[in-house]
């Protein structure tokens, strides 16, 4: 049973040495790339629905031992993040099956579906890997394939995009790595349970090792996940890259770093640690600051991507602020926002994708009326938003309404006032699109509405992520509870 990982991980590996190979056969290219997701979902799936038996085991190759073997260890956190990450993956891959075909040559659809489930491939091992330098060498994988699936289209602004997008995450990986090596020097372990133990003695006898390998985690992290101010790869990387690779991006290529971090300060370190150097008072300045300045950068902008690539940068600073209380309630809120983040943002890049690839229009400006010709597009776009606004029977409005608990328990009411304040502010930029989108009249003078010209797999793909997020926001609880059990085996 524990060998079950390898049918996550195995077919997304296999598949991308495969379809190379198979770039002359369309067709059979987009069988096996669906089909090698789709597979890692059932088992991802399987996985979590018998997590009470798989929870805590792990798997190590090779029968060597774990303080020098590669071990991957089954917990609630990976479970649950997994099978969200295969999932929202399955409906983006449904949906670039149409949409990447106005991006690249046909040709190369079988190079983007490789770097797609090589990318799928890091960040499942990632998420479940117990060694710290596997870890490191995992995000190596992911930083490139992100920015290969953001180059893919071939424009100048794509290049400078995912250049400036391997630099910076170049600059977070070093960061990481110079952490791994410090933790390696004064303990002797990567493993991560063994690390957890060693690091007690290690942080009387070497205080400033410790301390700096703390710094440096942090540093890494921000600049991987994108925290204020170390976002400066971000507005490109987003606005630029193809529809799809954008939802990949926005959905949880980031998203891993913050389940990431939350294992290594609470599973590798002590938080304890954190609070007694001020690390988490200076995180949740810095999430505050992002918070606001995301919206406000995400007010000026005048192409729609951009504004969400911004939005992002806000969104970024909820979970940074959670993280920050190191109290139950508030990682079981970030948690929760990773997920809905997630889905909010994927349903907003694939429905702005959707008008991209029927209309070619992506200024605001020009959005004016357009819900006569996409009213399926524009209202997963609406109701998207108003979960980013935080709207009532949306994810976003209990992603929030946690979080703002969370907050009033620590002490913390400026934070609770920075999340009205953000509300607001994600208002004024996200309302005039979807108003002047319903009741203004479009450019072409029609007042009829007209179903969306996309093909199936794209109104597919749309519909489900519109239902997921209507369906946890009115039944939050059914994901909350699973992901309590989740916190309360991190906290300690």
């Amino acid at each position: 049973m524990n060998q079950i990982i390898l049918w996550i991980l195995l077919p997304l590996l296999v598949s991308a040495l495969i379809l190379p190979f198979l770039r002359r056969y369309f067709i059979l290219a987009k069988i096996v790339f669906i089909g090698s997701i789709l597979l890692s979902t059932i088992f991802t799936w399987w996985v979590i629905l018998n997590g009470a038996q798989l929870v805590n085991t792990s798997v190590v190759f090779g029968s060597w031992d774990v303080s020098i073997g590669i071990e991957f260890k089954f917990t609630w956190l990976a479970m649950i993040f997994t099978s969200f990450v295969m999932t929202a993956a399955t409906l983006i891959a449904l949906y670039s099956l149409s949409d990447m075909s106005h991006h690249i040559e046909e040709k190369r659809f079988a190079s983007y579906a490789t770097l797609v489930l090589l990318m799928l491939f890091a960040i499942n091992g990632i998420t479940y890997t117990n060694d710290i330098f596997n870890m490191y060498v995992f995000m190596e994988i992911l930083s490139i394939t992100s920015a290969a699936i953001i180059s893919i289209k071939h424009s100048k602004a794509n290049y400078l995009a995912a250049f400036r997008y391997l630099m910076l995450n170049s600059i977070g990986s070093i960061s990481i790595l110079m952490a791994i090596a410090f933790l390696y020097m004064v303990t002797g372990q990567l493993n991560m349970d063994a690390l957890s133990l060693a690091l007690n003695q290690a942080y009387i006898d070497y205080p400033t090792v410790v301390t700096m390998a703390m710094i440096f985690m942090l540093v890494g992290f921000g600049i991987k996940a994108a925290m204020f101010p170390l976002h400066v790869w971000l507005p490109d990387a987003y606005s630029v890259a193809p529809s799809a690779s954008s939802a990949f991006l926005a959905g949880f290529v980031g998203k891993v770093y913050i389940v990431l971090f939350i294992r290594i300060i609470h599973l590798v370190f002590r938080f304890q640690w954190f609070e007694t150097l001020n690390l988490n008072s200076s995180l949740s300045i810095f999430a505050m600051l992002g918070i606001v300045a995301g919206s406000l950068f995400a007010m000026g902008q005048k192409d729609v991507k951009r504004m969400l690539a911004y939005s992002s940068i806000a969104q970024i600073g909820y979970l940074f602020l959670g993280i920050s209380l190191g109290t139950s309630a508030g990682l079981s809120a970030t948690l929760f926002h990773v997920v809905a983040h997630g889905v909010l943002k994927i349903g907003l890049f694939l429905s702005v994708g959707a008008i991209i690839y029927q209309t070619n229009v992506r200024r605001i400006s020009e959005l004016d009326g357009i819900g006569y010709e996409m009213p399926l597009s524009l209202s997963v776009f609406t109701l998207s938003a108003l979960g980013l606004i935080g709207i009532p029977g949306t994810m976003g409005f209990m992603s929030k309404f946690f979080l703002s608990n969370a907050l009033i328990e620590a002490q913390m009411p400026f934070g609770f006032f920075i999340i009205i304040l953000s509300s607001f502010l994600n208002a004024v930029y996200f309302m005039p699109i979807i108003i002047n989108g319903f009741l203004k009249e479009n450019k072409n003078h029609d007042k009829d509405m007209k179903a969306d010209k996309l093909p199936l797999s794209m109104r597919f793909a749309l519909i489900c992520f519109l239902i997921i997020n209507l369906g946890v926001g009115f039944y939050p609880n059914v994901l909350k509870n699973i992901i309590d059990i989740a916190i309360k085996a991190v906290i300690r």
